[in-house]
């Protein structure tokens, strides 16, 4: 079994699964068909989800079992993926303590991908209904966020998996504020730092900010005249697939993300170095090449991460910092600066705002901080002589 990409002739990719022969895993097909067409998810996440499915059906076919079978004894392919090298046969477990090969986030991952293909197949007909029941039970949701639940505030019930290994609360890793002034400071280019300014202070990713286009900018103070409500400087995030450079916005709603005086400046400084390309003027894009490959060619995501390598070796910081950790500096900071969770995810492009819930947790430094902040009793003594 093996993950494998698919392209078709409109130029479109996904990923799909071969078995030993080479052959096409249909029931797998069918669901990352759909995942990538029928919900527009993202390619890299057809491929993540392949590489998932292609371990339970490797499972599943090196002990005999067909996935429906696998389905009815899902704990056991769970202490497989434990314990089991890739690469090892399925009889092959590896026993001890402290010899776990995945960690409990890795194998969620894997288990929500089985669990969609699973759903699907039965929703088209190549299962029994039976076995939705092995993978989720019915539940109410008073273990649910408060901003999850209902306006009205009564229990609700919905559907919770059955099979999902704890995993422990782990801090964001997040860039300080300053290691983001150290990078502004390292940049070599007006381009540069608006790059690093819009990772740290408007959340974008990679993808976005790579994909974005000079028409979905807008600096104005009345963006009316553009066909645009939207009130002050701001940016719109749009998921584009043909884009030449291969970025894709992970999020499929679009989404507008408020800009402050200092990104305005920073865009009006990188306007004028941009001029100075002439085969950029032609682009809507706006981050291009200045300095090595095609110049005037759309930035590849790949080389914002080269950018941040090359100005954290500059700073002299220890280690480099990486784009994603800008944008949960970014989170990090809304949060502390008092903006609520669904603020946070609505800016950030979240689907779900469980996936926001990680910047309440301030780090170390901060909660020193808050101790250190409050006042003594000595102080609050000398206070009331």
């Amino acid at each position: 079994m093996r993950a494998f990409p698919v392209s078709l002739p409109s130029g479109q990719r996904y990923w799909t699964v071969l078995d030993e022969e080479l052959r096409i895993v249909g029931v797998a097909d069918e669901y990352l068909r759909h995942l990538r067409f029928g919900r527009d998810a993202a390619e890299s996440t057809t491929k993540a989800y392949a590489h998932s499915i292609t371990l339970f059906m490797r499972w599943c076919a090196r002990s005999g079992r067909t996935w429906q079978a696998g389905v009815e004894q899902f704990a056991l392919f769970m202490t497989w993926l434990a314990h089991a090298p890739a690469s090892a046969d399925a009889a092959t477990v590896v026993a001890g303590p402290g010899a776990a090969l995945r960690c409990p986030s890795r194998i969620n991952g894997v288990l929500t991908a089985v669990r969609g293909m699973v759903v699907h197949a039965i929703a088209a007909g190549h299962g029994e209904p039976g076995l939705v029941a092995m993978l989720y039970e019915v539940a109410d949701d008073r273990d649910l966020p408060a901003e999850a639940r209902g306006e009205d505030g009564r229990m609700a019930w919905r559907m919770r998996v059955r099979h999902r290994l704890p995993e422990p609360e782990t801090m964001v890793e997040r860039a300080s504020d300053t290691q983001i002034v150290a990078l502004l400071r390292a940049c070599r280019s007006a381009r540069d730092r608006l790059i690093v300014l819009l990772l740290a202070r408007a959340g974008l990713r990679r993808g976005e900010l790579c994909g974005l286009r000079r028409s979905d900018v807008h600096l104005l103070v009345d963006s009316r005249r553009l066909g645009c409500e939207v009130e002050r400087a701001h940016l719109h995030v749009v998921r584009r697939e043909d884009n030449p450079n291969g970025a894709v916005a992970k999020s499929r709603r679009q989404r507008v993300v408020p800009l402050d005086f200092l990104v305005v400046q920073a865009f009006d400084t990188y306007e004028f170095e941009r001029m100075r390309i002439p085969s950029a003027a032609s682009s809507d894009f706006v981050f291009v090449n200045m300095f090595r490959g095609t110049i005037g060619a759309p930035m590849r995501p790949d080389a914002v991460a080269e950018l941040m390598a090359a100005a954290s070796r500059r700073a002299g910081l220890d280690a480099p910092v990486r784009p994603h950790q800008l944008r949960h500096a970014f989170g990090s900071n809304a949060v502390d600066a008092g903006a609520g969770i669904d603020v946070v995810a609505d800016l950030m492009g979240h689907a779900s705002i469980t996936s926001s819930q990680v910047y309440i947790h301030p780090d170390s430094s901060r909660l020193r901080a808050a101790v250190d902040s409050v006042p003594s009793p000595r102080e609050l003594g000398a206070v009331n002589r």
